[in-house]
């Protein structure tokens, strides 16, 4: 089995004191290859350290998160599009939008996504998305941001989508790949996704734990520190499989198929196998 994480907040402090162990315990557990989540301006330059560190296992996105958004202004462009040049960065983002917490003014925010879509029409990297309590708002920027492509599919991810039918469907239309996480374990927060995921075309679905967020709520046993991390995602995998009808290594198969086409990341075996 073969799979490929594509969003796990490594630089999180949580990880400080076992960072190493964790990523040997992904592998271990067949998660061969990790997208490192950036959220601001140094957590992506984290991230971007951290993917050359692990060459071909690790690779990192670079952006401001919504709760982050006031803190992006134009000025800071130069920065972020450094960081987006990196071969090792894979994605813009995480951006989007977040009413829930509201961390930054809405107006903020706003502005921010806008700068970020952007900068990925510069750059040509797939977009890393956030949305919560904001779909309006959120749908309209990327139809605005679309139209500019000559009628080409989006590029990019509604990573740890948790949304309903419509929202799904809006995401599917726009030509996004979907992010699942082990929220789809939850029994209580999660059974409409459980029906959901069985619509998600292969080649358009991919896997994710966010860690440290998002413990799957079914895990057994569960880590005393209530800890996610990449080697969870097997037994997401698991889930998501069960729930498709498929078999754990067809699952794995399509949606690390689908990651590494999205993000243009190459097995971490392939120079081995070509040399």
């Amino acid at each position: 089995m073969d799979l490929l994480d594509i969003g796990i907040n490594l630089t999180h402090d949580s990880y400080a004191d076992d960072r190493d162990a964790v990523i040997d315990r992904a592998r271990a557990a067949g998660v061969s290859q990790l997208i490192v989540t950036g959220a601001t301006l140094p957590s992506s330059a984290a991230a971007l350290a951290l993917a050359r560190a692990h060459p071909q296992r690790l690779y990192a996105t670079a952006g401001v998160h919504p709760h982050h958004a006031a803190e992006l202004s134009p000025e800071h462009l130069p920065a972020l599009r450094m960081l987006l040049a990196e071969p090792e960065v894979v994605a813009v983002g995480e951006c989007g939008l977040d009413y829930f917490r509201e961390y930054s003014p809405r107006t903020a925010q706003r502005a921010a996504f806008t700068l970020q879509l952007g900068l990925a029409a510069e750059c040509g990297k797939p977009l890393f998305l956030h949305q919560r309590d904001a779909h309006a708002d959120f749908i309209a920027a990327l139809r605005e941001h679309a139209s500019t492509r000559r009628k080409r599919p989006l590029h990019g991810v509604a990573h740890c989508f948790t949304g309903g039918e419509a929202e799904l469907d809006a995401y599917l239309d726009l030509g996004l790949h979907i992010g699942i996480t082990g929220w789809i374990c939850d029994e209580r927060r999660g059974r409409h996704l459980q029906q959901l995921v069985r619509r998600i075309p292969a080649g358009r679905l991919l896997l994710e734990t966010d860690g440290p967020y998002l413990l799957p709520r079914d895990l057994q046993p569960r880590p005393s520190s209530r800890r996610n991390e990449p080697a969870f995602l097997a037994h997401i995998a698991a889930v998501v499989a069960r729930l498709r009808g498929e078999s754990i290594e067809e699952c794995a198969a399509h949606t690390t198929a689908a990651a590494r086409q999205l993000f243009g990341i190459a097995s971490p075996d392939s120079d081995a196998r070509r040399a």
